[in-house]
């Protein structure tokens, strides 16, 4: 499903600033690459979060799931979040990996936005239901 741009550019103005920010505190020892995610509830709240990587590559927590297990901790409830966005450094975005669009359809809204930036102007943009379809929701 093709996203309105003036959707995408509004995702980008208002919570680019925060995934940018967050992208600075990344612990990335390992792969160097630095990557920052912030999402908005249905209410205006936004939370932030980076990638924190391990040695043990199965652990490394990604910006995604931090965001997301931020606004949980703060008391928001599944479905109640409508877009994120994440930075990467660089030039070109990229998509959430698989393991963070399973958190995202389980924790976000159905038709939420995800845009993927970088530090240049190009985005990809995509509702929740495009990033993972057919996903796995439990018994």
């Amino acid at each position: 499903m093709t996203v309105a741009p003036e959707r995408i550019e509004a995702a980008v103005a208002a919570l680019r600033p925060a995934a940018r920010a967050a992208s600075a505190n990344a612990h990335a020892p390992y792969s160097g690459f630095h990557v920052g995610a912030a999402l908005r509830t249905v209410e205006g709240t936004v939370f932030a979060g980076c990638n924190v990587e391990s040695a043990s590559y199965g652990l490394t927590q990604c910006a995604e799931r931090n965001a997301l297990g931020a606004a949980i901790s703060a008391g928001v409830k599944p479905g109640e979040t409508s877009m994120m966005v994440i930075y990467l450094p660089g030039s070109k975005p990229l998509p959430p990996c698989g393991a963070c669009r399973q958190w995202m359809v389980e924790l976000m809204q159905p038709a939420a936005l995800v845009v993927s930036c970088c530090d240049g102007e190009a985005t990809q943009a995509w509702q929740l239901a495009d990033l993972l379809p057919g996903p796995f929701l439990g018994p």
